[in-house]
């Protein structure tokens, strides 16, 4: 085993006069070499020092683990997303003036540690010449307002986290922030509250996502926005997602950017959640295999093919050339009378029609979230409700593989103009059980529609799936998951603090003239 060296508290000055601090793992040798970056608010110890800073130390790198401004030694105020672009290239301008800066760069890290990646690398220079990013988005925003509804659970329990972490518990503060998040969302306290009634004291990010909801164009986003500079950034980039991470959606989004400007990045979609510790050991793998490429020029680590993907319910993984996979091809299933679903094209019939009440919101049963394990898990409870409505398909014939975004069209009318169309598939097994797969949300306010009519559609997670032979296709339409996303109470109030609540009595329609469906990607299976 190669022996790392290692000063710690290294001073990394910034230009408004505050100082960072940073750890640097030396390689045995301690001359120059390519350095690995990786800048996170959550400390620099544990974890972070012995995998990160002496994994890749020992594999002959220098690595520079860097505390975010405003916690673990370093100094300033801790703005979330706000500072990264600043302190980020303020820390490669330092780094290239020591004498250990071997004259290239890479850099490391998961979700918060990822987006503090994109938010220098278009502007880093030609010695930035990799970056492996896991679990992570260019931009945060639509995850924090998915569909245009409010994320409250992760927004919630990652606001009380750093909040912890910066105050009270340290690194406990992951084990505490979930349940103090919980607690807080069953208080029935309002969505302004609920900041107090987890961490004990108002918290800035939490109010500044509540505040800035409504306009994605808004300076504060813009500042803290890097998708539109995707695809200028010239390092290699591989990337590591999971099908139930809060941010796989934009991931996907980046890694489309990267393609169009004519990139060629690696990606690799496990059966993994945000905070799931089995994807720590393949990031670590398939990171150094880039690095070494990128940075040192030994390439035989790399796979033939570009995208990697587990493909759950058949339980293997797959190479492709792309994403999305070559040969997909979309294939309705249609909301049916009598609460089916199928690839024919439905009969005339009237709408299914159930009442939500914002006062007592749909719950949700698993799910991608922040800060919990998300896996999939049996939704036969969530189906007993008289707010959801259950549409499955006959048993299946034969396999039903589906890789690829998936995404709901459906016709509804509700009595209010203010409502939430969450749509989820799931796979129901031959025992009964009822599995989620895939999910999503659209938060719907006024809009003209023939009698009040309106076609909807909803991005759900992008799945890579097998519906196996004997196993049924499940389709639920309700109008709330909650805490996972905040209730809607109706009256046009996004962020409601408290008062008046009006319940939505809501029609789906299945009919030839207004088809609902969803729209699975097909592909042929394997084996």
């Amino acid at each position: 085993m190669r022996r790392v060296r290692l000063e710690r508290n290294l001073r990394v000055p910034m230009p408004d006069g505050v100082t960072l601090l940073a750890d640097h793992y030396a390689p045995a040798h301690g001359g120059p070499a390519p350095v690995i970056l990786v800048r996170s608010p959550y400390g620099r110890r544990g974890m972070f020092g012995w995998y990160y800073g002496r994994g890749f130390a020992r594999q002959g790198f220098h690595v520079v683990l860097q505390s975010c401004r405003g916690g673990f030694g370093s100094g300033g105020l801790l703005d979330p997303l706000g500072d990264e672009h600043d302190d980020g290239l303020a820390t490669v301008a330092w780094l290239r003036k020591q004498p250990w800066y071997g004259g290239s760069f890479a850099m490391f890290g998961p979700s918060y540690l990822g987006y503090a990646q994109w938010a220098i690398a278009p502007y880093a220079g030609p010695d930035l010449k990799a970056m492996a990013l896991q679990v992570t988005a260019s931009q945060f925003r639509d995850a924090a307002y998915v569909g245009g509804a409010f994320a409250l659970e992760s927004a919630l329990s990652w606001t009380t986290l750093t909040d912890g972490m910066s105050r009270r518990f340290g690194v406990a503060a992951g084990f505490t922030a979930p349940r103090l998040t919980r607690r807080a969302v069953l208080s029935g306290r309002p969505v302004a509250e609920l900041d107090v009634a987890s961490a004990g004291r108002p918290l800035r990010f939490y109010r500044d996502l509540l505040t800035h909801h409504a306009d994605p164009a808004a300076p504060y986003w813009e500042k803290r926005d890097f998708s539109a500079k995707v695809g200028e950034v010239d390092a290699a980039v591989t990337m590591l997602g999971g099908w139930y991470d809060v941010f796989l959606p934009w991931q996907l989004k980046d890694y489309a950017a990267l393609r169009a400007a004519g990139r060629r990045p690696y990606l690799t979609i496990g059966p993994w959640y945000h905070v799931d510790s089995r994807h720590g050991k393949p990031s670590m793998a398939e990171a150094s295999a880039w690095f070494r490429a990128h940075l040192l020029g030994d390439f035989s680590g790399l796979r033939p093919d570009p995208v990697r993907i587990y493909v759950t319910g058949a339980g293997e993984w797959r190479d492709y050339p792309d994403w999305p996979v070559p040969g997909m091809r979309e294939q309705r299933w249609h909301l049916q009378h009598g609460f089916g679903l199928g690839v024919k094209a439905p009969r005339e019939s009237g709408p299914d029609r159930f009442r939500y009440h914002p006062s007592h919101p749909t719950p949700v049963i698993g799910g991608p979230v922040l800060l919990a394990d998300s896996r999939p898990r049996d939704q036969r409870r969530l189906e007993q409700r008289r707010d959801v409505l259950v549409y499955s398909s006959p048993a299946l014939e034969a396999d039903v593989e589906a890789i690829g975004p998936v995404r709901a069209e459906l016709f509804v009318r509700a009595g209010t103009p203010y409502v939430d169309v969450v749509v989820r598939v799931c796979d129901v097994h031959p025992d009964g059980r009822s599995l989620n797969v895939c999910e999503g949300v659209r938060r719907l306010g006024p809009e003209d529609g023939a009698d009040g009519v309106r076609r909807v559609e909803v991005d759900l997670w992008p799945i890579g799936h097998r519906f196996r032979r004997d196993h049924r296709i499940r389709v639920h339409v309700a109008a709330g998951a909650y805490p996972t996303i905040a209730r809607n109470p109706g009256t046009g109030d996004p962020l409601p603090s408290g008062g008046r609540m009006v319940p939505a009595d809501v029609e789906v329609f299945h009919s030839p003239g207004r088809p609902s469906a969803v729209v699975l990607p097909l592909c042929a299976p394997r084996g």
